[in-house]
């Protein structure tokens, strides 16, 4: 069985998805699910923090935990949040912990604030770079969405560019190989051809340099992102002869 191994629930702040909703919208296309709750130290949106009490969070979901359902967490990596993310992942068993970039210099990529003075050249050297640090040290299985820059950069061309950014982009990839972990292949942005295209030689890099699975996410924060475009993000694995696969008690399984 396939996995949507990466959405969020109402114990994430910018969800309010209820878990038996995208259970039942994920059985209706033959998927398994993850729920990847947020954990990023420090941040709020809307007056909400982006955490959620583990204990909570295990016990309401004990019982929907099983064969077609895992329980994990998103965490986003930063310098300074290094010591509080070990701390969290440490108060519950989690079966899945995915490592994001959301902020660089500790200001959050989705705002202008982070891109102001900056040229693209700039900003994603800095992306890729902080996401190379963080992946070199962070507690881990999965490097989440590598593009996530490109959701919310104002430049006329957000896309990552392989080409232009190969050296910064290889170090994060050589990490991620040399350490065992797995990279995310994340459907959020898989209804834009060109945006599919340029991850194409990122992946095809990953391959070359060894890596063999990924994890597949629709980064669902609402019932209809469930399981969006993986028909094509399968197309795209087995092109690049890639692995799907998921996560339980943090170990790589297929189903």
């Amino acid at each position: 069985m396939i996995f949507d191994s990466h959405m969020h629930t109402k114990f994430s702040a910018d969800s309010e998805m209820l878990a038996a909703d995208a259970i039942n919208k994920a059985a209706s296309l033959n998927l398994g699910v993850v729920f990847t709750e947020h954990f990023d130290y420090g941040v709020t949106a809307n007056g909400k923090e982006f955490t959620f009490e583990p204990s909570a969070y295990m016990r309401e979901y004990k019982n929907l935990r099983g064969e077609k359902v895992r329980l994990g967490v998103e965490v986003g990596l930063r310098k300074s949040a290094r010591a509080v993310n070990e701390n969290f992942i440490a108060r519950a068993d989690f079966d899945l912990i995915i490592g994001s970039i959301h902020l660089v210099d500790d200001l959050d990529i989705y705002y202008p604030e982070f891109y102001a003075d900056k040229d693209k050249a700039t900003a994603y050297k800095k992306y890729f770079q902080q996401m190379a640090a963080e992946a070199a040290v962070a507690d881990y299985d999965v490097l989440g969405h590598i593009d996530y820059i490109c959701r919310a950069a104002p430049y006329d061309n957000p896309e990552i560019d392989y080409a232009t950014f190969a050296a910064e982009i290889d170090e994060v990839l050589k990490i991620v190989v040399d350490r065992a972990k797995v990279l995310e292949l994340n459907t959020r942005r898989f209804d834009s051809a060109r945006a599919v295209a340029e991850l194409i030689p990122v992946y095809k890099k990953y391959r070359e340099l060894g890596g063999q699975f990924v994890t597949i996410g629709s980064d669902a924060h609402r019932v209809s992102a469930v399981g969006n475009h993986f028909k094509r993000a399968l197309d795209f694995i087995h092109e690049l002869n890639l692995t799907p696969v998921t996560f339980c008690e943090r170990k790589i399984t297929l189903k």
